[in-house]
């Protein structure tokens, strides 16, 4: 049976796109849902010009009550009924009762060789630390920010002269090929990581 897929994004939506474009064909999952917090978010036209059914939930109206945001943030997801959910770039950290709703079903692509730099600005500490390679990772989403079971890693080589902006762009080609590759994977039933270099 064919697994439904929300994907969650804040922003322009790239590995949003690219797990939309690698659902097709003989792929066991499809995209049912295209929904972010940010009511301009560029990759909302993008999705609709896909054909992906979008939502919005901007989380500046309940004015820091995060229950009340996930709340309806919930109900709008469960309405398109999702077996798997995407975390794609969605910049709000989501509580315990959230996640707990959705154990075992969401996943989250982070822009670091987990367990290092969980959080923000992971290209920037991984050149202030002279880490010789940093890379991305897909995780399963737990209350823990950053911390679920690891499904898949791809890693980039840091070169000489790299700024946080050169190494950002190489790490999202790498992003690309990654978030795609798990989600097959998991759509399948198969948590076995996705390793790619």
């Amino acid at each position: 049976m064919t697994k439904r897929v929300a994907i969650f994004i804040s922003g322009g939506g790239s590995n949003m796109v690219s797990l939309a474009e690698s659902m097709t064909g003989d792929h066991p999952a499809r995209p049912c849902l295209v929904i972010t917090n940010v009511p301009g978010a560029g990759g909302l036209e993008k999705a609709r010009s896909m054909g992906i059914p979008t939502a919005v939930v901007d989380h500046r109206p309940f004015k820091g009550d995060r229950v009340a945001f996930e709340e309806e943030l919930a109900r709008v997801v469960d309405a398109a009924e999702p077996d798997i959910l995407c975390l794609a770039g969605f910049m709000r950290v989501l509580t315990e009762g959230f996640v707990g709703r959705y154990t075992g079903r969401m996943l989250n692509i982070h822009p670091s060789l987990l367990p290092k730099y969980r959080g923000l600005h992971t290209h920037a500490r991984a050149l202030e630390a002279g880490d010789a390679e940093h890379g991305c990772t897909v995780h399963e989403v737990t209350p823990v920010l950053d911390d679920g079971p690891i499904l898949g890693q791809a890693r980039v080589p840091v070169l000489e002269g790299d700024t946080p902006e050169l190494l950002a762009a190489r790490v999202l080609v790498q992003e690309h090929r990654l978030y795609p590759a798990v989600l097959r994977r998991f759509a399948e039933g198969d948590r076995t990581p996705v390793l790619l270099s």
